[in-house]
């Protein structure tokens, strides 16, 4: 009898093993640069990863003096390489969908896939296959962003091709008040989920205990098959009497080694020890210096992994760009990747 446990057992084993079907995981970047040309060592990275695809950010959308207009649009000094393909992403501020009637919202969409259509031949392609827009959207602008999404799904120039939008973790735990975006794919962005503005030595990029508040079981309740970015850039909020003060945008992660200016306190906090008006910065600012170590992408890599069903799954990293890239090797980032396989 415990022989023929054993055996059903092994049967039972290689039955649901050999029927087990692994994901089909691709990996890629974001480009949110506002000039796009080849780099040296980030097209390694693209090609060490095997990247297929760039996604880059073609523009925000903005209020201007005559409503909605372009800002900051990319330029393309190269043309993309012939074995990437393009993904245009369009960013639109929450506000703009603020009060807008169906006429303004259809003209709107109108111009953003009119823009997009003129902005693939100078990226040296001839068509693109999917289209994301990226907005934090909130209940009072759901439904505004949501028929600005399906104006742009039924426009002719998208026939055939797929509309993904980004989400928030909020919009992912919160669903029946945030709804469901109309679009084919989700582009899950698992970062900025803490309080930026807070004082204190947390990190608002991600930090795990706030990741798994959100997600968990959200994630395999979707009803849009989900695809998953990851942060790998890192910032340093600025705090003046313990109030916030802004991003440093200047500053990087080398500043911070030279101690006589910036004095650590632990757990990457730093006192501005001099005056540096080049920066906007006050002797006794205090900056809170937030970055992920390649353990804490990959922790929460993991966590993320065990919950989603699809079959099929893009890994895009945020985002493609020298000074980030220089604290990850290729093996970190493919390992994180290889967790979702």
């Amino acid at each position: 009898m415990p022989k023929l446990i054993l055996l059903l057992t092994g049967l039972i084993l290689f039955f649901l093993v050999s029927c087990r079907r692994d994901r089909v995981v691709s990996t890629s970047f974001y480009y949110w640069k506002t000039v796009y040309e080849n780099n040296p060592l980030e097209s390694k990275y693209v090609n060490a990863l095997h990247s297929k695809e760039l996604y880059v950010r073609l523009m925000d959308v903005d209020y201007g003096d005559n409503g909605p207009q372009p800002v900051s649009p990319v330029s393309f000094k190269s043309a993309l390489p012939d074995s990437i393909q393009l993904i245009p992403v369009v960013f639109i501020v929450n506000d703009v969908l603020k009060n807008q009637n169906p006429r303004q919202l259809d003209d709107l969409a109108a111009k953003i896939v009119y823009y997009v259509e003129g902005r693939i031949k100078p990226s040296g392609k001839l068509s693109y296959q999917e289209l994301q827009i990226d907005c934090d959207w909130t209940r009072s602008t759901r439904d505004n962003y949501f028929y600005l999404l399906r104006r742009i799904k039924s426009n002719p120039k998208l026939k055939n091709k797929i509309l993904s939008a980004t989400l928030r973790l909020h919009q992912l735990k919160y669903q029946a008040r945030n709804g469901i975006p109309p679009v084919d794919r989700a582009m899950l962005m698992c970062y900025n989920m803490g309080n930026l503005r807070k004082y204190g030595d947390q990190n608002s990029i991600l930090e795990q205990e706030e990741l798994e508040k959100y997600a968990g079981k959200n994630l395999g309740n979707y009803p849009v098959p989900l695809d998953v970015g990851l942060p790998l850039f890192s910032w340093a909020v600025v705090f003046r009497h313990k109030q916030y003060a802004g991003i440093a945008k200047r500053l990087g992660s080398g500043n911070f080694t030279d101690h006589q200016t910036f004095k650590p306190g632990g757990n990457n906090l730093y006192t501005l020890q001099k005056d540096l008006p080049a920066f906007g910065l006050l002797r006794g600012d205090e900056i809170r210096l937030e970055r992920l170590s390649a353990d804490q992408l990959f922790a929460a890599a993991s966590y993320i992994q065990q919950y989603l069903p699809s079959d099929t799954l893009k890994i895009i990293y945020f985002h493609l760009d020298e000074p980030t890239l220089k604290h990850y090797t290729y093996e970190d980032l493919a390992k994180t990747a290889a967790v979702f396989r």
